[in-house]
């Protein structure tokens, strides 16, 4: 996998850079360099790809700036997100107040709920189902992050139900965001938050959008006031 030796003509050495970071950023997309884990380090990438090691630096620095990847001092290079629409994300939406996310995620949530209502197939309302008895049994674990992130599968699985892949895609790259700024939201009732969830995900097996809609409403209402 020579870099240099397949091009078919002498390039700029930013050419070769760009190509480097373009096989890097293929390897964090494809799971080939799984988020969390530690990727190659500088020599053995050098050794693999047959580039010099500035350009394997640099390339690698544009996917650190990217925010695909992080450098810890004294420990190596993380794979820290699949998708550089999130780390840009996360960057612009790092000083949001709790009512911004809020209101965010009431828009998005809601318009996806009324398009699920609309497009969902026997399958998604059977795994609307389940993930909304996950919801509700990890409310018994006292774990904020597993009660969040069992919300956010959820909520997750609506936007699926869309069968828009666009909104899959940024609602997908926004869960880090939302799981980080709004895990400490528990409703005051929490027997009422689970059965507007049932209610949700009824409205969209009946294909009722508006209801959807309106369920999404009174679930974010007693966090908006």
């Amino acid at each position: 996998m020579n870099l240099e030796s397949d091009t078919p003509q002498p390039m700029r050495r930013v050419g070769l850079i760009d190509q480097a970071a373009a096989r890097f950023r293929e390897e964090v997309v494809t799971g080939r360099w799984p988020v969390g884990e530690r990727i190659p380090t500088e020599p053995a990438l050098v050794a693999e790809y047959g580039i010099g090691r500035n350009t394997v630096r640099e390339a690698l620095q544009s996917l650190v700036h990217a925010g695909l990847l992080r450098r810890e001092q004294g420990r190596g290079t993380f794979v820290i997100s699949d998708s550089e629409l999130t780390g840009t994300l996360e960057r612009q939406l790092a000083d949001g107040s709790r009512r911004d996310y809020l209101e965010l995620r009431l828009a998005l949530d809601s318009t996806a709920a009324s398009l699920a209502a609309l497009r969902r197939s026997a399958a998604d309302v059977e795994l609307l189902s389940e993930l909304r008895d996950r919801r509700e049994g990890a409310w018994s674990t006292g774990d904020p992050d597993a009660r969040a992130a069992a919300d956010l599968a959820l909520h997750r699985a609506i936007v699926a139900a869309t069968h828009n892949p666009l909104y899959v895609k940024l609602y997908s790259s926004m869960l880090d965001v939302f799981t980080v700024h709004m895990r400490d939201e528990e409703s005051d009732d929490e027997d009422a938050a689970h059965r507007l969830h049932h209610e949700l995900v009824e409205a969209i097996a009946d294909e009722d959008a508006e209801r959807a809609a309106a369920m999404v409403a009174a679930i974010f209402d007693p966090f908006m006031r």
